[in-house]
């Protein structure tokens, strides 16, 4: 190990031009590397939810999540299904193996919900299938506060929503 730092430092204009080219492989390996501006980030996640209004959330995961799950157990590339009930109400959150197709995935748990729908009880809403989408999510959140009074506040607030949502990238 002392040899190669002797070596290093009795050669200290090779190693600067070394440095250099180093520095200068990585800035163009930077420019070079495609970025997007607004990259479309998916997540292999689909919620089923089901209400029934006036069970408790034992019978919600009984009757609700239990004939759904049958449905679903057999999913291609299904990684992990968790069911949670509670008060009125059943959800299924069903994981994905990535670089799964979300489109395929959709069309798929709709279908065997849809099949699931006849085991449900008459009175339970329609089964909501949901994809986890993070550009529905939003991307920032504005606080306004100050000393003024809230009348003004309120109205500077409503002004700044304007036009930030006159961006055109902007969905609200």
């Amino acid at each position: 190990m002392n040899t190669l730092l002797d070596a290093a430092f009795s050669r200290p204009r090779t190693m600067l031009v070394g440095l250099l080219a180093i520095m200068i492989a990585g800035i163009m390996s930077y420019v070079a590397i495609p970025k997007e501006a607004e990259p479309d980030v998916s997540f292999p996640t689909i919620y089923v939810s089901v209400t029934l209004a006036g069970i408790s959330p034992e019978d919600a995961v009984r009757l609700l999540a239990k004939p759904i799950e049958q449905e679903l157990r057999t999913l291609e590339g299904l990684k992990e299904m968790r069911t949670e009930g509670a008060e009125s109400y059943a959800s299924i959150q069903l994981e994905f193996e990535a670089g799964f197709d979300p489109d395929k995935a959709m069309a798929d748990v709709r279908a065997r919900v849809d099949r699931a729908r006849a085991e449900l009880p008459e009175e339970a809403d329609e089964p909501r299938v949901t994809e986890v989408n993070i550009s529905l999510l939003p991307m920032m959140v504005v606080n306004l506060y100050g000393d003024v009074a809230e009348r003004t506040l309120v109205t500077l607030a409503r002004d700044l929503q304007d036009r930030l949502e006159s961006i055109a990238t902007v969905l609200e």
